[in-house]
């Protein structure tokens, strides 16, 4: 822990960070691009290509930018079977408990999401675990760039929280490019979107498990 004052103010991402959701999103993934006749896509392939804004990561699987019409297509059928899903898919190992022991200690975590704000909040407040966060922020609009300008926005709202004592935990090299973004620090975890090489190649430290990644995010702050 950092000296008084100094603790890590953490900004957890949702999906495939809290939400043990990766399984969700690869079906997701494969029924939007056969919706399309694109060749199904494993686990292990997404983690190496996956980036934001998503069209260039299907650009990165088709060859090519997919058209206007293509990404409405493929977008519309990965939320409709995302959202199928995620209702099935638990909280990441020990995140539970990892939010209570936060808060229970009196340090402050707040939660931001590129998943729209009006799927968001519902979901973590079926987990139970929507009082943990002084403040839930989920996409408003349809944009498709990354995290960045929501980071913005989302630490404006964050009264007294100064961007030096926060640290962004996610599972995208994005997570750490927002974090950058508004002059905070990140740890990427392993347990989403990207494998370890991709994410190591980011210069942010790398971690297997939450529990890690908390532990790191303090010692940031407080070195």
């Amino acid at each position: 822990m950092g000296k008084q004052g100094t603790q890590a103010h953490l900004v957890w991402d949702w999906n495939g960070t809290l939400l043990d959701d990766i399984g969700a999103v690869i079906a997701a993934t494969n029924a939007a691009f056969a919706e399309l006749g694109l060749e199904q896509i494993t686990l292990e392939r997404y983690r190496e290509l996956y980036c934001v804004p998503v069209p260039r990561f299907y650009e990165r699987l088709m060859g090519r930018l997919p058209t206007n019409d293509e990404w409405l297509v493929m977008d519309a059928a990965f939320h409709k079977h995302y959202w199928t899903r995620a209702e099935t898919c638990g909280l990441a190992e020990g995140a539970a408990e990892l939010l209570t022991r936060r808060q229970s200690a009196g340090l402050t975590q707040s939660l931001l999401s590129l998943a729209p704000h009006e799927h968001l909040v519902p979901i973590v407040r079926r987990h139970g675990i929507e009082e943990r966060f002084v403040r839930v922020d989920g996409r408003i609009g349809t944009s498709t760039a990354g995290k960045a300008e929501h980071m913005v926005r989302h630490l404006a709202q964050l009264a007294g929280v100064r961007a030096e004592h926060v640290v962004v935990i996610g599972d995208a090299a994005d997570d750490a490019v927002a974090a950058a973004h508004v002059g905070a620090k990140a740890v990427l975890y392993t347990g989403g979107s990207h494998s370890r090489a991709s994410l190591e190649s980011v210069g942010v430290p790398v971690v297997d498990s939450l529990q890690e990644a908390v532990e790191v995010a303090e010692e940031l702050v407080a070195g």
